[in-house]
């Protein structure tokens, strides 16, 4: 089972209410707080984060299971810890970029 969480867009302007990703040394903002359920991504310099993951825009589903989640699709980044309680990765499917989230605290993901 997959449940919507957002729709992730990089920019290059701060935005309100950002918080810091350190393991991919981006800040991003809470979907949650956005009418259509968008985060805004904003990469440092520094990221590792390269290609379709920090370029193009990503739909993110929640999932029970990342690994069953994933099936066969080329993994681009992760899977990783982007909080304590969240554990994502970042994968092709059908020429678009999805993230599975596994999240131990629902959707409050970000505020946790």
């Amino acid at each position: 089972m997959r449940d919507f969480d957002h729709v992730g867009l990089p920019t290059d302007d701060v935005q309100p209410g950002e918080m810091w990703v350190e393991e991919t040394r981006v800040w991003v903002t809470n979907p949650q707080d956005h009418p259509y359920k968008v985060e805004c991504l904003r990469y440092e310099p520094d990221s590792p984060v390269t290609g379709p993951v920090r370029n193009q825009p990503h739909i993110a589903f929640q999932v029970p299971n990342l690994e069953e989640a994933m099936g066969d699709s080329p993994v681009l980044l992760g899977p990783f810890d982007a909080n304590e309680n969240l554990r994502v990765v970042f994968v092709l499917k059908d020429g678009a970029v999805f993230e599975y989230m596994e999240s131990k605290v629902g959707k409050d993901w970000h505020t946790a």
